[in-house]
């Protein structure tokens, strides 16, 4: 599995870097109104400072028409750097502006995927990631693990080079499940990420250790 963190809070992102195996980190409209008042451009940089350019920053373009996701995919490229992912939905102006962006470069991730013909679609024209929302299809009565499933089988018998990015995850069963399904990457919340370690018999057995440690060698150090 490899992990995305869905983001932008600073302080969460450099806590995990320091015990996670972070690949990159997703963002949002709605992920940066969590963080209220701040300037786009500078918090933006300031995460890619964060993490290197060795891992994937994804941001979302905020126009719904074509000409529009193109002019937000140039300006976001022009101020943050040439290496952050675009995401873009998978509607009719969505797959035109990939199209687009791809022959022009530019990393793309396919965002707010609920069918397989939208994955297939954006496969074909050759996207770095596909974002299937795997909470909201299970919210539709729509099964996102087949969906899953179904779409790494494609890629693998079509030799694609993009990646399934699971999206839109309310608990550690999803995540798990849609890495068994196929997704090789997930881009997970904080509310769900702080529960991946989040056991207390983990923490009874560390201090069972301790205290057993401590009765038996109590004037011993290690």
């Amino acid at each position: 599995m490899k992990l995305i963190i869905d983001s932008a809070n600073i302080e969460k992102i450099e806590d995990y870097l320091k015990y996670l195996p972070i690949e990159g980190v997703t963002t949002n409209p709605s992920i940066l109104k969590k963080e209220q008042n701040i300037d786009f451009v500078s918090h933006m940089k300031k995460l890619r400072q964060i993490i290197g350019f060795e891992k994937s920053l994804h941001i979302q373009t905020i126009a719904s028409d074509y000409e529009g996701m193109i002019k937000d995919a140039h300006r976001i490229v022009e101020l943050i750097d040439k290496d952050v992912y675009i995401k873009i939905p998978v509607s009719k102006d969505g797959l035109a502006a990939i199209k687009t962006l791809k022959q022009e470069g530019y990393n793309i991730t396919a965002t707010a995927i609920y069918s397989e013909i939208q994955a297939i679609l954006a496969t074909e024209l050759g996207v770095d990631f596909l974002a299937p929302y795997v909470n909201r299809m299970t919210n539709l009565n729509t099964d996102p693990y087949k969906l899953i499933s179904n779409v790494a089988f494609n890629i693998a018998s079509s030799n694609s080079k993009s990646r399934i990015l699971g999206a839109s995850f309310k608990n550690i069963d999803q995540v798990l499940k849609a890495v068994r399904s196929g997704a090789s990457y997930v881009t997970v919340g904080t509310d769900v990420v702080d529960s991946f370690l989040a056991d207390a018999n983990v923490n009874k057995a560390i201090d069972d250790f301790g205290n057993d440690w401590y009765h038996v060698h109590s004037n011993y150090e290690i």
